[in-house]
């Protein structure tokens, strides 16, 4: 589970509600006909936009932002380096025997251990990473969309509070109230765009690059295991893929386990 992600709903929504605690009574914040304008608009307009797999197909791709947790990159790097020892220890038929952590590395493995060309092994996996980042698009796309309508109906709904209370001038007592709930729309429309819409997306965004480089890292792997690379060039190759930051932690975990090596022995 994201616990960031967690912590940025619950902290936000925390927030909002305590400041409207303090400042008087919640229910005069609560609007039925003001939610209804802002959610039911919202989710109309995103199934004008989009097909209905793709909005129901979202909601998968939003489980991303709440419950994936990415592999860190050097342990791809370190499991792959490991299949290069067994492929140039055993052959390439030695590694329909591992289980590796990613499904993507173990379908890399299959096309090694099934003697596929390197064209055929870049070119499938290629096309794995394109069709994943698509579906990670248009789910990106769907709250993106919500994002931006939601504000905008929530305007839609100001401004039909506008009209029913100029329509009653004549009691200047109910213009207060009503002002207020017109502009509680546009309240539900910004705290849906920017506390829920608009960063799921931003978060599918960046799960979506993190799972990219992840799988450029087997797909680089996979092709230098069947050129035959040995795991030492392999693992340096693959270091470009981590930050200057990673790369270094990196050697000073590598350096350390070599003077525990040279301790014991």
């Amino acid at each position: 589970m994201d616990i960031a992600t967690i912590i940025g709903l619950v902290s936000g929504s925390v927030l909002i509600l305590a400041s409207i605690v303090i400042g008087g009574s919640a229910l005069i914040f609560i609007n039925i006909p003001g939610l209804l304008i802002v959610v039911g608009g919202t989710l109309a307009t995103t199934f004008i936009k989009f097909t209905m797999a793709d909005v129901i197909g979202s909601i998968g791709v939003a489980m991303k932002a709440f419950m994936v947790k990415m592999e860190a990159p050097e342990n791809i790097i370190s499991e792959m380096v490991e299949f290069t020892r067994i492929a140039k220890k055993e052959g390439l038929i030695a590694l329909e025997k591992e289980n590796p952590t990613d499904p993507f590395s173990g379908k890399a493995l299959r096309y090694l251990s099934d003697g596929y060309d390197e064209g055929l092994i870049a070119d499938m996996l290629n096309k794995d990473i394109r069709l994943m980042r698509q579906r990670h698009t248009t789910g990106q796309n769907v709250f993106k969309g919500m994002g931006d309508s939601a504000p905008a109906f929530g305007m839609v709904g100001t401004l039909i509070g506008l009209v029913q209370m100029l329509a009653s001038m004549s009691d200047p007592s109910s213009i207060g109230p009503a002002m207020a709930v017109a502009l509680l729309t546009t309240l539900y429309g910004a705290v849906l765009a920017n506390l829920i819409a608009l960063p799921i997306a931003d978060k599918l965004s960046l799960r979506s690059e993190q799972e990219t480089l992840n799988k450029s890292i087997v797909m680089e792997a996979a092709i230098a295991i069947n050129r035959g690379v040995s795991p030492m060039v392999l693992e340096e190759s693959l270091k470009i893929f981590l930050s200057p930051k990673e790369r270094e932690k990196s050697q000073a975990g590598e350096a350390g386990a070599d003077s525990g090596e040279a301790k014991a022995e």
